[in-house]
């Protein structure tokens, strides 16, 4: 160590308070992090590219201080898609701080590790007063049946109204409205599940048939259009 002759001359005075960092609730406990291996936690985080014309949303699930498990969604546009799939890639095995400092391939799944990483290391995990923590797969569990994201496609236009393209139970067929052409409900097919059955043997018009579903008043509807062509 190299110390200035200013320094050098100073006396020595000797340091009081020295009671470490503040304890930070992880996986039920509440732990003093000094080092990155310290570090458990399963939580999420959102990131924007520059633009703002896309964004991640990025959960992992940290075993002392290593990436166990990484869950990529993105969203904007179709470069994404594949910056998503190599960062899925890269950052399992990683410590946190090496993923902070690793380039993700999109902007926006950059930001969302660095806003992740504060998070994290701050104690605002979702695991924070879960005994023991998650298990590895619990991301997967975010996806629900299917294994799809949780994807809102809507639409609307001043002169012609709202068109619903796609909610949480699935690809939207066709949207019901009443006499007052307000929409009071939605039939919908679960891709997932769908391609699940399709994937087992099952006929494809059967398939369909079992994955749709509605929602609302549907059956009550005095006009049903396909959202996509009407």
């Amino acid at each position: 160590m190299i110390y200035s002759h200013e320094v050098q001359n100073m006396c020595p005075v000797t340091k009081g308070a020295n009671h470490g960092p503040a304890a930070i609730p992880q996986e039920g406990k509440w732990t003093q992090v000094k080092e990155i291996k310290n570090i458990n936690a399963f939580t999420h985080g959102i990131g924007w590219c520059a633009p703002q014309q896309g964004a991640c949303k990025l959960t992992l699930n940290v075993k002392d201080g290593i990436i166990e498990e990484a869950l990529v969604e993105a969203i904007g546009c179709s470069g994404m898609t594949h910056s998503a799939a190599m960062s899925a890639e890269i950052l399992p095995g990683k410590t946190i701080l090496e993923a902070l400092n690793t380039d993700l391939v999109c902007d926006a799944i950059n930001t969302a590790m660095r806003e992740l990483f504060l998070q994290i290391v701050y104690g605002r995990s979702q695991s924070a007063f879960s005994e023991g923590g998650l298990a590895i797969g619990a991301g997967l569990e975010d996806l629900g049946k299917g294994l799809r994201s949780q994807v809102a496609t809507m639409y609307g236009t001043r002169a012609k109204g709202p068109r619903y393209l796609e909610m949480a139970e699935g690809y939207v067929i066709r949207v019901a409205l009443d006499d007052n052409n307000e929409i009071i409900g939605y039939e919908f097919v679960s891709l997932g599940r769908m391609m699940e059955m399709i994937a087992k043997g099952m006929d494809a018009n059967e398939a369909l048939k079992k994955a749709s579903g509605k929602y609302g008043r549907f059956d009550d509807a005095v006009k049903l259009i396909d959202p996509r062509q009407e």
